[in-house]
């Protein structure tokens, strides 16, 4: 049995990771996270630690003496400041190489990054080559720059840059797209689609396990995007979620949205949140492809389909309203 060392087990992706551990009930898991987990069962298994707070983080470590780790740990939202309000991106990541390179047990590790490293719609010509347009894509940046750095030698580590994973215990921004929808407030942009990579967190789960089941010279050192295989056409996707609901998206003119997206900036200048900003609509409408053969070698079969997770998503989202 394995014994599993998860940093920000409470998160989205973290949460759905741990309940996939639980039903297979084949690893030893340990969660180690500043926030309580989302789902009461999962308290049994988690540590309140702040992973740059070196002394704690390696007194839990050392105690547990993981086989293999899964680094979610992060701050992930776009309302910092400054890069420093991100240090749980860097402090954190030095913090915990540090005591991992001490760490006798450990023979795989799985630090996770963002796709925002490089912004949308930039194809980077290696994994080295890096465009952030936001502190958070900065701060992780940071993160895979200091592992590559560091570049552990006592055990295999990959890193994986999730896109936009979407499911149930999803927070903002993805979960906005569903409830938008669901309550009768999207609009079609009034012109054609764009193409994105996201993923259903269940295949996420299993891409991610795919590493860490894999043979070490397979996975070591190597960076993988992760999602579902083909891009999604977000128009026929927001049709699909709607279809659930008997609901039909009306189309807009293109161009009140970018009436819209003006507004928004203009009212963010005093602190006024509006739904739509020019930042916004140029993410929503910029295609954001990437290629996942790599890790599709490792997963070729994922779990879910788009229509399962549409309808596993929405179930959640209603019993959420219903408590």
């Amino acid at each position: 049995m394995k014994k599993l060392l998860i940093t920000g087990g409470s998160g989205f992706i973290g949460t759905n990771l741990i309940n996939h551990l639980l039903q297979t009930n084949q690893t030893e898991v340990l969660n180690i996270d500043i926030a309580e987990p989302k789902i009461k069962e999962h308290r049994t298994y988690w540590e309140k630690v702040d992973i740059r707070d070196y002394n704690s983080l390696n007194k839990v470590v050392t105690k547990f003496a993981p086989d293999h780790l899964i680094h979610l740990a992060a701050r992930t939202d776009l309302r910092g400041k400054t890069l420093k309000d991100y240090n749980t991106n860097s402090d954190g990541i030095i913090s915990l190489l540090k005591i991992l390179e001490n760490t006798p047990t450990l023979k795989k590790a799985v630090f996770a990054s963002s796709m925002y490293v490089c912004y949308p719609g930039y194809i980077p010509k290696n994994f080295d080559d890096y465009q952030p347009h936001t502190l958070y894509g900065e701060s992780k940046v940071l993160t895979e720059q200091i592992i590559k750095t560091t570049n552990p030698n006592k055990y295999c580590w990959s890193i994986i840059r999730p896109t936009s994973i979407w499911g149930p215990w999803f927070g903002e921004p993805y979960n906005k797209f569903f409830k938008l929808i669901l309550s009768h407030a999207y609009f079609h942009l009034g012109k054609k689609a764009c193409h994105k990579t996201y993923g259903y967190v269940d295949n996420t789960v299993c891409q991610i396990l795919s590493i860490i089941n894999a043979n070490n010279d397979e996975v070591h050192r190597k960076t993988y995007y992760l999602g579902d295989y083909l891009p999604y056409d977000i128009t026929e996707w927001a049709n699909e979620i709607a279809a659930c609901a008997s609901i039909r998206i009306p189309n807009i003119p293109y161009f009140l949205f970018v009436i819209a997206g003006r507004a928004g900036d203009f009212l963010q200048l005093f602190g006024i949140k509006f739904p739509m900003t020019s930042f916004r609509l140029k993410n929503m409408t910029t295609d954001n492809v990437h290629d996942l053969t790599p890790i599709k070698k490792l997963a070729p079969i994922l779990p879910t389909s788009r229509e399962e997770g549409n309808k596993m998503t929405i179930e959640w989202i209603n019993r959420g309203k219903s408590r």
